[in-house]
């Protein structure tokens, strides 16, 4: 049977602790699914163990990024990996509730092209986490709801399920962090498509550390927050600019650098 939601859960020297998580999803996701485990490097630890997995159930399996380094990257190739006309992204941490995944599919199967996690709607709530980092999103996702009407209360919430179709007509930009969850959501909104959210509790991470950096990521945050706010734009003009994106960066080095911005 084909699947109908691919979960994509992008991972960096998870190790053991990765078992847990997979368990919990196989347990919980009811929908014909696969499993997407993308990292970085043959040689990371969470490797080994996603194989132990697999094993088990045909459902999981690894994949290899090719598209670079970091979340970014990995999030970007498991969704063009997808055979699912559904993507959730997930973290390996076990912060996301793997009960939801069934019920963002669905909502992507209504019509929605983004459901998101909502911590900061009524009935949500983030548990833990840094302090400024709580802010900064709880904040970002409420103005961008009241002002730029995006649909959610939560845009920067990485526990998302995406329409696949849509995702590959605009494109992913995104190169670093974990703000793919606000440019999809930005884009959705600025093309008038559908986005939806359902409350989740979101629990800080209780094993290893977490590698999110706001400092490093908060630039590329600005700059979709500050998207979502401009004029409507058909899927035709976003699938464009992503065109013109994708050839910028095939082109050669000396070719790019008279390239406008």
């Amino acid at each position: 049977m084909s699947p109908r939601v691919t979960v994509v859960i992008p991972v960096y020297n998870e190790g053991e602790g990765v078992v847990r998580h997979l368990e919990r999803i196989l347990r919980d996701v009811l929908l014909p699914a696969e499993v997407l485990v993308v990292h970085d490097m043959p040689e990371d630890t969470t490797v080994p163990y996603v194989h132990e997995v697999a094993r088990h159930d045909p459902r999981v399996r690894t994949v290899l990024n090719t598209y670079g380094r970091g979340p970014a990257n990995a999030i970007r190739f498991g969704i063009d990996a997808a055979t699912a006309p559904v993507a959730v992204v997930t973290m390996a941490d076990g912060c996301d509730d793997p009960q939801q995944i069934d019920e963002l599919a669905r909502l992507v199967d209504r019509g929605v092209v983004v459901a998101a996690a909502s911590r900061y709607m009524p009935g949500g709530q983030q548990v833990g986490g840094p302090r400024f980092k709580r802010l900064a999103s709880r904040w970002a996702g409420r103005t961008l709801h009241a002002f730029a009407r995006v649909g959610t209360r939560d845009a920067t919430n990485s526990f998302k399920a995406y329409d696949t179709a849509f995702v590959r007509e605009v494109g992913i930009e995104s190169r670093t962090g974990f703000e793919i969850g606000i440019e999809l959501t930005a884009k959705a909104a600025r093309t008038g498509r559908m986005v939806a959210e359902i409350p989740t509790i979101w629990l800080d991470r209780q094993l290893g550390e977490s590698h999110f950096d706001v400092g490093r990521f908060l630039p590329s945050y600005l700059k979709w927050y500050f998207f979502a706010f401009g004029r409507r734009l058909t899927i035709e003009e976003l699938a464009a600019r992503w065109r013109s994106l994708q050839d910028a960066e095939a082109a050669p080095a000396g070719d790019r650098e008279g390239t406008p911005a």
